[in-house]
């Protein structure tokens, strides 16, 4: 047993050296984004952060930092609704509410949940379906507060190691969950899921942690070893090596999803519920990438 004087010594010797427990420096996040739209060969970025019709943000305020992808449901189409507009308004609503400040950091579905109901309360009519994940770095706690509605979501490597992993919220096989607005006259026959249901975590993220988040054009597409085997080639934390990671993980997904004998997560997902499915998954891919690091202004 330490007596009091050694313990006081060594405490002394900890607060001296720097070694306290306590990080007091902020956290931030180092991001970039790429991806493709499905109906295009090479990485195309539309106006307001869309790949096809999916939407990213990447924003920052003095309390945090946040992130977002949405994947607009494809079938508005066959209606005349371009199913891009839902997902990129909505995406774009919660970046202009980050950055007003209009948000508590340990509440993600707060800002998912104020962006829909403005969307709800929008003169211009807007149609149309979109899963979405927030995540939202708090600088000062270092910790990481997550809201994934439906089947986008986020990776959190450590070490080489998934560390956290976002859960797919299905109503039944490729029907995730969703936020909707329908005309008047298909309320109620339009599958509409509240932003409240999202599935929310909280946990503490550390300096160099890696924070994968994506659209399930991803996922449906690239097992996890594969996206940590892309990751360890990330070797430092600087934008412009970030930038070509997500690029090379977006890349390999978009070859992946069009190999008809590639026996894809979503091909394995389809024959576990009885279907005889082989191949990728053609879809549009949004990858955001990002690395704890100190804050810095």
């Amino acid at each position: 047993m330490l007596s009091v004087l050694s313990y006081g010594r060594l405490v002394a010797r900890a607060v001296i050296g720097g070694l306290s427990q306590t990080d007091s420096r902020d956290y931030s996040l180092v991001s970039a984004s790429f991806g493709f739209g499905k109906d295009f060969r090479k990485g195309i970025l539309k106006k307001g952060m869309c790949y096809g019709d999916d939407a990213c943000f990447i924003a920052r305020h003095r309390s945090a930092d946040v992130l977002g992808v949405a994947d607009g449901v494809g079938g508005w189409r066959d209606y005349g609704v371009d199913p891009s507009q839902f997902s990129g308004t909505l995406m774009r609503t919660c970046e202009r509410l980050v950055k007003e400040g209009r948000f508590v950091p340990s509440s993600p579905v707060g800002i998912l949940t104020t962006s829909y109901y403005e969307l709800l309360q929008n003169k211009v009519p807007l149609l149309g379906s979109s899963t979405a994940c927030i995540v939202v770095l708090d600088r000062q706690s270092h910790q990481l507060h997550t809201a994934n509605l439906g089947d986008s979501g986020f990776l959190v490597v450590r070490g080489g190691e998934v560390v956290h992993r976002s859960d797919e919220q299905q109503h039944y096989f490729n029907t995730p969950f969703q936020l909707s607005i329908a005309p008047p006259e298909a309320e109620g026959s339009i599958l509409s899921d509240s932003p409240e249901a999202a599935d929310s975590s909280s946990f503490d993220v550390q300096l160099g942690d890696i924070i994968l988040t994506a659209t399930d054009g991803l996922f449906d597409n690239m097992p996890d070893y594969m996206i940590l085997q892309e990751l360890k080639k990330l070797k430092n934390t600087n934008y412009e090596s970030i930038q070509q990671t997500a690029k090379s993980i977006a890349e390999q997904a978009h070859v992946l999803a069009y190999d008809p004998n590639y026996m894809s997560p979503f091909a394995q997902f389809a024959c576990d519920n009885g279907l005889n499915v082989r191949g990728g998954k053609p879809d549009d891919i949004t990858v955001l990438l990002s690395i704890v690091a100190e804050y810095t202004d």
